[in-house]
């Protein structure tokens, strides 16, 4: 199997955010260099590319480059393109987190052809999760890559079809039920359709924030953390999943400073009290960000707050910044297509499904979801069991 050794980039390439996203959604680790600090491996990308300074160039096990890729080469490149046996499903699934490969089991269980559409890695955000201590069943806790791998296997188990590193692109009423187009050309005619396409995280908005999204701003420790190793980071927000977050970073940082908008923090007393342990985590709060100072490089010069406290305006330098300031639903595909609530996730009946009869909904995206791997494949063999009998009287 074809691996990535090196990936050659700069913090102001808009394809090297690209690629690494790509990468990090597909848990596939390699080396990083940026070439605008690394002259030997500026002239090694000239000599690959007659020349030119090209970025992304990304190296593989094989011997071979991309230089530039597109997200679908790098998939077919990685083998992780595949297409539909069928031409029409029972269920399709958009998403594989807890709440979708649930419902997937449930519903090859019962004899549905299943079919899931997945545009990172198999089990969605527990993969991205360090720690799952609260999911029953682990008195040990468990990783969350393991627990995600675990729901993998347990679907492979009942011969779900999986579609990794592939997006629903459109979905289209038809005399079948449904029409998906995937970001492959291939089109999907499926009885019923599941939304559990999950959340993402929500960015602050303020100057500079964009141009160093996926550079020196990151959302997940588990994927980037490694590249802070004996450097200074920051975490933005106040909640769980921040906390968390802070004590897996933690263990590369030389330090990890929790910034929060709030007057306290938002996290249970459980985390907090690890935080305290902590010698190279520190807190700071009532700390309102307003700005992030951008270099001629695209670099980080530094981040400006207003200490809400003491009436007056701080910069901090760190090396790099977490950002965990909320979730937002990942409704895209259906957004014109279902009704949607005030915050823009997507509204159910009693059983489970949307405004559009034989779409149905499950898990982070849904509105009224707890945003809880155990609430999320509740709500995932719910929705198999109505799938079921939304088949049986149509």
């Amino acid at each position: 199997m074809v691996e990535v050794t090196r990936f050659f980039g700069t913090p102001w390439c808009s394809d090297c955010k690209v690629s690494k996203t790509f990468l990090a959604e597909n848990l596939i680790n390699y080396e990083y260099t940026n070439i605008d600090e690394d002259e030997e491996a500026a002239k090694f990308v000239e000599k690959i590319n007659d020349g030119k300074r090209k970025v992304p160039t990304i190296e593989f096990s094989d011997g071979t480059y991309l230089v530039e890729p597109s997200n679908a080469e790098l998939a077919e490149k990685l083998d992780l393109i595949s297409h539909p046996s069928k031409t029409i499903y029972d269920v399709l699934i958009v998403g594989s987190g807890p709440a979708g490969l649930t419902c997937a089991i449930y519903t090859a269980r019962e004899g549905m052809d299943t079919v899931v559409l997945e545009k990172g890695a198999l089990g969605g955000r527990m993969n991205y999760t360090e720690r799952i201590e609260n999911y029953p069943g682990f008195p040990e806790g468990s990783s969350g890559e393991h627990l995600a791998s675990t729901f993998a296997k347990q679907a492979e188990r009942f011969e779900v079809e999986m579609l990794k590193a592939t997006l629903a692109t459109d979905i289209e009423i038809n005399d079948q039920g449904f029409k998906v187009t995937t970001s492959h050309g291939d089109t999907i005619n499926a009885k019923t359709v599941v939304i559990a396409t999950g959340t993402e995280y929500r960015t602050l908005g303020v100057e500079g924030e964009s141009d160093l999204i996926g550079y020196k701003i990151h959302f997940c420790a588990v994927c980037d953390g490694p590249f802070f190793k004996n450097k200074k980071v920051m975490v933005i927000g106040g909640g769980n999943s921040a906390l968390e977050e802070s004590l897996f970073l933690a263990r590369f940082a030389s330090e990890v400073t929790i910034v929060e908008i709030m007057d306290e923090l938002t996290a249970s007393e459980v985390i907090q009290k690890e935080i305290s342990k902590n010698p190279k985590i520190k807190t700071l709060t009532s700390y309102e960000t307003k700005e992030f100072l951008v270099g001629e490089k695209k670099q980080l010069e530094g981040i400006r707050f207003f200490d809400r406290a003491n009436q007056k305006e701080v910069i901090l330098k760190p090396d790099g910044v977490f950002m965990l300031v909320g979730l937002k639903p990942i409704v895209k595909i259906v957004e014109n297509l279902v009704d949607l609530d005030e915050r823009g996730f997507i509204k159910t009946d009693e059983k489970m499904m949307t405004s559009v009869p034989g779409i149905f909904a499950s898990g982070d995206c849904r509105s009224g979801s707890t945003w809880q791997v155990a609430s999320a494949v509740g709500e995932g063999a719910i929705v198999a069991l109505k799938i079921r009998d939304y088949l049986r009287s149509h």
